[in-house]
């Protein structure tokens, strides 16, 4: 295994496949930095690219895109409120109220660190997973994917701002978008009211640009303020101090990696889920749990510590079975069929320096990427400065653009703007939408596997042992939620 590492490093440095690393890691950059353009666009559009390409360049372009996309997209999110990609929607909670506060470096600085930290977890993984993943992903079958989806949807309790009843009524607004368009089971238009473009269902990326974004620009151009008032904002101190943050709070960072990996080595769950999870796991956990939201650098650190860990979790099933974890990895399976590598028990013996390639690539890269970074980041931090009225239509734009380019049709705008209505009504009215975004996006994947684990084992997927397993840690998790409330509860009444 030693040598198969060795050898796999070797190659990824040879000229020609770190230059089409340096490629997809520009790349990466640009599209994960601008709203909405996301990483399977580009790597649907790299991927004609890669004919005539050995197995080694191949992933070297495109899983450096892959990985710097993720990364790239905490940097909008901090910054300007919105999302580079819908993988980093839980960065925004905290990161744009610390660039707001003046800590913009810092909140970049973190992330970027904690991106890096995640990337070097979920390759960890990778390793150890090797010889044993084979029956670990065969223990799962479609009633342990819906219990897993499930346990996504009880985080419901813990991001819904202290009320569990908004949480609640949000989560089931979500669940009820993800059920327009065709049903599985019988191919009907569900919710469509007569539209041909509802028939695939309402977009995610869209709506967390809309939901996210909305409420940012609007504050920006009624203010005629800039995001950050303080000159501070970027400065080299505050990087560092970044950097540092990521070191101090590394249990919350490892157990956000964990968490990543593990979500993604489960097929068709992502990162949308893995990243709340992350999330609502550190603030449950945390001794200051009323300052998440507000510009906690534990929120911040959970939120993107889990990034590029459960890029490294999807590439185990993928690598070992052919099962994508994503729609990225999807697309990646794609290139091992142009390049003539199946995937599976060939990857883990004779192929074995590919494999140790694509961990090498996802841990160079988002090395490489911290070292650009360094330099622009207190520029970009001076971006929170630039006065309100003339920053929004900038990022009015970057929306508009982004929510087109997603599927390249005009109705994703429409859904975008509504979504940036429904977002400052909520803001207005101190309604949470994270538990909206994750109703929206479990939603269609626990009606997935219901329908599935009925017609296979009908009720009797119930009493499955990780079925039960799950379902008691969705007990704990409301009981523990429940606890906390009530604890605050009391504290507001003795402080009365």
């Amino acid at each position: 295994m030693l040598e198969a590492a060795i050898s796999g490093l070797v190659q990824i440095m040879s000229p020609g496949a770190f230059g089409l690393m340096m490629i997809g890691i520009i790349i990466g950059m640009v599209v994960g930095i601008l709203p909405g353009l996301g990483g399977p666009v580009a790597l649907a559009l790299m991927l004609p690219f890669t004919f005539g390409m050995t197995p080694i360049e191949t992933f070297c372009f495109l899983l450096s895109t892959l990985v710097v996309t993720t990364t790239a997209g905490g940097i909008t999110s901090i910054l300007f409120g919105i999302p580079g990609e819908a993988t980093a929607a839980a960065i925004v909670l905290d990161g744009h109220p610390m660039a707001k506060a003046g800590e913009a470096g810092r909140a970049i600085g973190a992330m970027l660190m904690a991106s890096l930290m995640g990337a070097l977890i979920g390759a960890v993984l990778i390793v150890l997973a090797i010889p044993i993943i084979r029956p670990v992903v065969l223990a799962f079958g479609p009633p342990e994917f819906l219990m897993l989806a499930l346990v996504g949807l009880t985080f419901i309790a813990i991001l819904s701002d202290g009320s569990m009843l908004k949480g609640l009524i949000m989560a089931s607004a979500g669940i009820l978008i993800s059920l327009v368009g065709l049903d599985p089971q019988t191919s009907v238009p569900r919710y469509t009211f007569g539209m041909l473009e509802m028939w695939d269902g309402i977009g995610i990326v869209p709506i967390v640009i809309g939901l996210f974004g909305g409420p940012q620009i609007l504050e920006l151009m009624l203010s005629k303020k800039s995001i950050s008032t303080r000159k501070a904002a970027g400065s080299t101190s505050g990087i560092l101090k970044g950097f540092a943050d990521a070191f101090i709070h590394w249990k919350t960072v490892v157990q956000a990696g964990l968490i990543g990996a593990g979500v993604g080595v489960v097929p068709g769950v992502g990162g949308s889920v893995a990243q709340f999870i992350a999330y609502g796991h550190a603030k449950q956990s945390s001794r200051e749990p009323e300052k998440f939201g507000k510009g906690s650098i534990e929120g911040l650190l959970a939120a993107s510590g889990n990034n590029n860990a459960k890029d490294g979790g999807s590439l185990i099933p993928m690598i070992s079975f052919g099962l994508p974890g994503s729609v990225s990895t999807t697309i990646v399976l794609t290139a091992f069929l142009i390049v003539g590598i199946d995937p599976g028990p060939a990857m883990l013996t004779e192929h074995l320096d590919v494999t140790f390639s694509m961990i090498w690539v996802t841990i160079i890269a988002n090395v490489i990427v911290l070292l650009i970074t360094i330099p622009i980041i207190a520029p970009l931090s001076r971006l929170t400065m630039v006065s309100g009225p003339l920053l929004a239509p900038f990022l009015l734009a970057l929306v508009v653009l982004g929510s087109y380019a997603n599927s390249n049709s005009l109705f994703d705008v429409w859904v975008m703007l509504v979504a940036a209505a429904v977002g400052v009504i909520c803001q207005r009215f101190r309604w949470p939408v994270v538990p909206l975004l994750l109703g929206l996006v479990l939603g269609d994947i626990c009606e997935r596997y219901f329908f599935l684990s009925q017609a296979l084992f009908g009720w009797d997927w119930v009493t499955r042992p990780i079925v039960m397993g799950f379902g008691a840690l969705m007990a704990l998790i409301f009981f523990r939620a429940g606890l906390q409330s009530w604890k605050t509860f009391k504290n507001k009444r003795a402080v009365q």
